[in-house]
């Protein structure tokens, strides 16, 4: 029996007859033979697999309940359309690094900022991708949620209440912030902030800043913090975990909120309704912006029509968390 049967009997049962192909898969199962999947992969050019390359390592995102719900809408593509599913986490610190040993068709990327390097490697390489959560760039399919307006919309909740004496606890903008500014949807919260401050005269010099990295027990600390040093009447927290850890910290105080801080959040993580007080918040479609990306990069794996960059709404949901200003802070 010829190599080429045993192939079509695995790859193109079509091209031989039926009698022939299960004459075939019995000798192999009696000998306990399988084919390779790599070899076939190698032979076809394609693994069937999605890369979501990431911008911090596995620990650090697997802490993040953000990366539960994003992973979740890109998981559903892939079950729907045949993909497995690759993370990869920097390698020795790089997402540059990372990019060689993933055996994917195309990557997913998280969080890139503009002037790196990796878009060029990715280039080179042939490779499709589909940013996310980035500075869009030219020719690339990328999706984003209108972080701007929606940052803009929970800081004018929060003057509406009469609040002047606000704190704003940020994500960590990484080292080299003091000469590139602020990237991605960071630079668009920011923004956002700055022009509801701006509608009753206030600037961002009028604000408590402290950026963190984003996890619940940073929150935690900063907020104490916060409290301690500059005693403000409302807390903006730019993800719903800093500002979950703001509530523990506030509740540990003894605090009431939003009787003395009112506290906000941004994402809606399902953990922002079940929080008590529960969280007024930024609601944007995570699962849908992961699996508006991998429906992007499949397209673009296929050699489709390549996808212009979209963006997701972002909507303000009021909770119990935000109140009017205290009348003596």
């Amino acid at each position: 029996m010829s190599r080429a049967a045993v192939s079509f009997a695995y790859n193109n049962p079509h091209r031989i007859s039926a009698a022939t192909r299960e004459r075939i898969l019995a000798a192999a199962e009696e000998l306990g033979y399988a084919p390779s999947t790599v070899a076939r992969m190698l032979q076809a050019g394609r693994t069937n697999a999605l890369g979501v390359l990431l911008p911090q390592n596995l620990a650090t995102v697997m802490e993040n309940p953000y990366y539960a719900q994003f992973l979740m809408g890109v998981g559903q593509v892939c079950d729907q359309e045949g993909f497995t599913l690759l993370l990869s986490a920097p390698l020795r610190d790089s997402m540059l690094k990372a990019i060689p040993y993933a055996a994917v068709d195309g990557f997913v990327v998280c969080g890139l900022e503009r002037d790196r390097g990796e878009v060029a490697e990715l280039e080179r390489r042939k490779i499709p991708f589909v940013l996310v959560d980035s500075d869009p760039q030219e020719n690339v399919p990328s999706v984003d949620v209108d972080d701007r307006m929606g940052a803009r919309e929970v800081v004018g909740h929060l003057l509406e209440l009469g609040h002047r004496r606000l704190a704003v606890l940020s994500m960590d903008p990484g080292p080299d912030h003091a000469e590139r500014g602020y990237r991605g949807p960071l630079s668009r919260r920011v923004e956002g902030i700055v022009e509801a401050l701006a509608e009753v005269g206030m600037t961002m010099a009028d604000v408590a800043l402290v950026e963190v990295p984003v996890t619940r027990t940073d929150g935690f600390q900063a907020t104490k913090r916060l409290m301690a040093e500059h005693a403000p009447t409302a807390i903006v927290a730019l993800s719903d975990v800093l500002a979950i850890g703001a509530l523990d910290a506030l509740h540990e105080l003894g605090l009431d909120v939003p009787g003395r801080v009112s506290v906000t959040g941004f994402d809606d993580l399902p953990e922002a309704a079940w929080q008590r007080p529960r969280l007024t918040t930024v609601r944007q479609a995570i699962a849908t912006k992961g699996r508006t990306a991998a429906d992007f990069l499949i397209s673009a794996i296929r050699g489709e029509d390549q996808h212009p960059h979209q963006y997701l709404s972002a909507t303000l949901i009021v909770r119990e968390s935000t109140g009017r200003v205290p009348r003596s802070p």
